[in-house]
């Protein structure tokens, strides 16, 4: 495989598929990492955050399950920890390329199964996956691609599932409101797909052949960017 094929996996956190058990281990609470904990423990998670600045760790006390002050480039600080018992830990850490390589490394030698940690640049997510993450994501170049198809278009919502497949939240276009989805030809005519739709007096339910969209009703849809780009056009 080259090298760029490689890179583009991490990249989309194609890592091995690891069963989560367990407290998740987030280093670095910054923006990132404490909203990243603080939704974790809503989705009903115990989290363990981890900082080398004690006012954030101070910050976070109540937020989160477990925080504690620590050199998380320090291995043996880590083992003490128990993030060598851990199944998945989140490096937060981005601006400071050193301390978020070397804590990735320092995570890795513990042999923990399930590693995700924060890239700023290509470069960057390059070398975290050699000295031992599983994953790599970046937060803002995906953010600011999201955010890029919402403020050009017609779209609601955006979310890409690799480089040329995604799914997006939009207003019914006028092409297919007034007749059944089955009789609009949305394959064979547009190239997409509508997975769900959401009427203006309800929440979202499953789209079949026989639903009948109005104009304020919301859908999401599936397909390729440049289909969903001229369907969402109409």
């Amino acid at each position: 495989m080259a090298e760029n094929d490689s890179f583009h996996h991490v990249l989309r956190g194609l890592g091995p598929q690891v069963e989560h058990r367990g407290e998740v281990i987030v280093i670095g609470l910054g923006r990132f990492g404490s909203s990243l904990g603080r939704t974790l423990v809503d989705m009903g998670h115990e989290v363990l955050g981890l900082d080398l600045d004690e006012q954030r760790v101070a910050e976070h006390s109540d937020s989160l399950t477990h925080v504690a002050e620590v050199d998380t480039t320090n291995v043996k600080a880590l083992r003490q920890l128990g993030v060598g018992d851990a199944t998945t830990v989140v490096v937060c850490i981005g601006a400071d390329v050193e301390s978020s390589v070397l804590t990735t490394a320092a995570v890795a030698d513990l042999e923990v199964p399930n590693i995700w940690a924060k890239a700023m640049t290509e470069p960057h997510g390059r070398i975290l996956a050699r000295v031992g993450a599983h994953n790599v994501v970046f937060p803002e170049a995906e953010m600011g691609s999201r955010v890029a198809h919402l403020v050009t278009g017609g779209l609601l919502e955006y979310v890409a599932l690799d480089d040329d497949f995604a799914l997006v939240e939009m207003v019914a276009p006028d092409a297919i409101v007034g007749v059944p989805l089955g009789e609009s030809n949305l394959r064979a005519d547009h190239r997409v797909t509508i997975v769900c739709v959401k009427p203006s007096e309800s929440g979202f339910t499953y789209a079949d052949r026989d639903t009948v969209l109005d104009p304020s009703d919301i859908v999401v849809v599936a397909g390729h960017r440049s289909d969903l780009e001229r369907f969402a056009d109409r």
